[in-house]
């Protein structure tokens, strides 16, 4: 049976499992079956450092120049933050005709700490690592890819044979990488499992059921953008039909949705990428990492739902001036808020400040965050996937008229 057949079964089995066993069983599942998922996010984090070094290093080296490297980043950089704010307009169409939230009396005393979100230039200073060593250790990934290019480029300035030892030490560390990312991945069911039934057996329908059209939006918003947007990327540029484009995706996917992590879910998508999408490792030894760190897609739509939820609970009608707000500040906090933990809440904060919106009503949505963050991850690696792809055949096409 193919892995993602039975991560997907796995999937099913933890919600009809957790609904029926419910928060009685909370204890006992917490205590016996939630440190598995434990286990196996720990696996796949373990190999999230060594990957994104080696890989970026080969990446790099087998660019040749670093032109290539400034080519590909602008593009890049410039795709995902075109469909970023196309994923904040898809969650506007869709929060517009659904109305969620409308006529509904919602209080709530809690109050939800939001962490300030960094400044540009705070954004760029963390880029830089002080000690390496230390922002692999805490598995920080900007600093480790701004690391590992100045690797890749102090490797191509050498050049010659030294040049040769290091990039076969690195292709080797590379390739062993991936084997072991292999090896985690055939644990997957279980872990699936054990990570999505306590999440389901704490939730339950009764606290789902008042916030439903919200989850709902997001689920179909997302569904939306990852067809009509993604797969038509990857038909267009890559000629993969929607089937063949989400079966390649599909175990990264899965991943995604049930570790809510872009950077657990990175080791599987670089290798999918290569081997099932035909991504060269160069493009997606770049792409993909920078991916999971500034591409937010996902996010973006989720703000769009839940700004025009909030203010129909408490009774704003949003302009398109206020509308227009929203994407542009949604599409420049994607970039601003990388890598920082809760990013989700921080860009909604940002956002609800950028249009006079109440911010009590983040404590609204913050009870299903977890929920609405699987969709989200999930679209957002589904992203990377496809804007990977792109990029792949824009350089084959680069090359091909250098040659001519």
């Amino acid at each position: 049976m193919n892995l993602s057949i039975k991560i997907f079964i796995a999937l099913v089995l933890a919600v009809i499992v957790g609904l029926i066993a419910g928060e009685p069983a909370l204890p006992f599942i917490n205590w016996w079956i939630a440190p598995i998922g434990t286990i196996f996010i720990n696996l796949i984090k373990m190999m999230i450092v060594p990957v994104v070094l080696c890989s970026l290093v080969v990446g790099m080296t087998s660019l040749g120049d670093t032109t290539k490297l400034g080519r590909i980043g602008i593009k890049t950089i410039l795709l995902y933050l075109v469909t970023t704010a196309i994923a904040i307009i898809i969650g506007f169409s869709v929060a517009g005709l659904a109305h969620p939230g409308l006529g509904l009396q919602m209080t709530s005393d809690a109050v939800v700490k939001v962490k300030e979100a960094p400044s540009i230039m705070q954004v760029f200073v963390a880029m830089v690592p002080a000690n390496p060593v230390a922002s692999m250790a805490k598995a920080d990934i900007l600093p480790v890819i701004v690391f590992a290019l100045f690797i890749g480029v102090g490797i191509l300035k050498v050049g010659g044979e030294r040049a040769d030892i290091l990039i076969k030490f690195f292709d080797a560390c590379a390739e062993v990488s991936y084997k072991i990312i292999g090896i985690v991945m055939s644990f997957a069911p279980i872990g699936v499992f054990a990570l999505l039934l306590p999440v389901v057996a704490k939730n339950g329908p009764s606290v789902l059921l008042p916030l439903i059209s919200v989850i709902a939006c997001v689920a179909v918003g997302c569904l939306i953008h990852a067809v009509a947007v993604y797969s038509t990327l990857a038909k267009v540029w890559g000629g993969h039909t929607p089937a063949q484009f989400f079966r390649g995706m599909s175990e990264a996917m899965l991943i995604a949705f049930t570790t809510c992590s872009s950077a657990a879910a990175l080791p599987v998508n670089m290798k999918n990428s290569q081997e099932k999408l035909g991504v060269s490792r160069d493009v997606s030894s770049f792409v993909l990492p920078l991916g999971a760190t500034i591409n937010m897609d996902g996010t973006a739509l989720y703000m769009g739902v839940c700004s025009l939820f909030i203010a129909n609970v408490f009774g704003i009608d949003l302009t398109y001036g206020q509308m227009a707000m929203i994407v542009l500040t949604g599409t420049l906090a994607s970039i601003g808020t990388a890598g920082v933990p809760g990013a989700g809440l921080i860009m909604l904060a940002m956002v609800l400040q950028s249009v006079n919106l109440p911010m009590e009503g983040l404590a609204l949505v913050a009870g299903i965050d977890r929920v609405l963050d699987m969709f989200r991850t999930c679209l957002n690696i589904t992203g990377d996937g496809a804007v990977a792809i792109v990029m792949d055949q824009e350089e084959k096409r680069y090359a091909k008229k250098q040659a001519a």
